[in-house]
């Protein structure tokens, strides 16, 4: 019978009704509060790539590779510097400029000459640096040799000083006498003309001549060069 039938007929309307053997699931009834979300852990620094202190060391040894080649390749530059004068430092009056070694030996006697020579054959020196050097003074240029010579004692030094600073006694033979220099022009420097100088420091015997180009003259200035050269044999150790 349809429901507005039995309206009519004075019947109460049809209720469905729950049956208690089965209960009602939650989905059935009002709907469960949300449950609220766990907090998460605080905000932080962001993580770090372990690879970044690797790249930064292997960029550190990338710049000291660099540095070190450069640095090789200044010290060993193939090409020959040219030699030049040295300006005159606070106690120097002229400036010197480099022409030839030094050149350095131990057997004295071979290289000098007469008195000076037999002194060395019985008192062997313990060493002999020589060098040459050139002045440019206004239009006047000079040659000067330097020699540095060390004896075993003192006492030897002075008596060597005494038998050189004698006139007609002999010297060290320059790199000019010896073939050594051959340099267009240059000067003798065991000629009359040359200016000689010496002084003794210790066992050491700083021997100085000094002339000229070209035949100019200055008695005075080649005097004051030659003693002025005196302090280059610190140079020849």
């Amino acid at each position: 019978m349809h429901s507005a039938e039995r309206a009519g007929s004075g019947e109460l309307p049809y209720v469905p009704v729950a049956n208690p053997q089965y209960p009602a699931s939650p989905s059935d009834t009002a709907p469960l509060a949300a449950v609220p979300a766990r907090p998460g852990p605080p905000p932080g620094p962001p993580p770090r790539d372990p690879r970044t202190p690797l790249l930064r060391g292997a960029g550190l040894v990338v710049i000291a590779v660099v540095a070190g080649l450069v640095w090789y390749l200044i010290r060993h530059d193939s090409t020959p510097a040219e030699p030049a004068a040295q300006p005159p430092s606070a106690s120097s009056e002229f400036a010197f400029k480099l022409a030839e070694g030094p050149v350095k030996a131990t057997d004295c006697a071979a290289n000098s000459y007469s008195g000076a020579q037999k002194y060395f054959q019985g008192n062997p020196c313990t060493s002999l640096s020589r060098a040459l050097y050139t002045v440019q003074s206004g239009t006047a240029k000079t040659l000067v040799s330097v020699a540095l010579v060390t004896m075993p004692t003192a006492a030897q030094a002075v008596s060597l000083k005494q038998l050189t600073d004698q006139d007609g006694t002999g010297n060290v033979s320059d790199l000019v006498r010896d073939g050594t220099y051959h340099a267009a022009g240059a000067p003798k420097l065991s000629s009359a003309d040359a200016e000689y100088a010496s002084e003794v420091t210790g066992t050491d015997v700083t021997i100085v001549l000094a002339d000229f180009y070209a035949g100019h003259k200055d008695p005075a200035k080649l005097q004051r060069i030659a003693k002025d050269a005196l302090k280059l044999s610190a140079k020849q150790r």
